[in-house]
This record gives C-alpha cells, structure tokens and sequence, in this order.
C-alpha cells in the first residue's frame, strides 16, 4: 500500500471512450483520480 507522500505506482486504465490511460500520460500535470464502481454492480 502505498504511504502518504509515496510516488504513485505506474498503472494505466481503461477510459470510458474505451482507449488506454496511462497514469505516465499526464506527467507534470496535477490529477485527481475518481474511481467509482460500474453500474449495476455492488459497491
């Protein structure tokens, strides 16, 4: 898990277009990260 202060682990997604972000395509940007569960699915 990472601490508080930790770099963020190098992961990528995919985006609600379908295509593929890569947390590295926003380097040097300020990013907030919004995860949320499917539709119709528990959580």
């Amino acid at each position: 898990m990472p601490k508080v202060g930790d770099r963020a682990p190098k992961f990528s997604v995919p985006s609600d277009s379908g295509s593929k972000v890569s947390l590295e395509d926003f380097k040097g940007s300020k990013l907030v990260l919004f995860f949320f569960p499917k539709a119709d699915t528990p959580g």
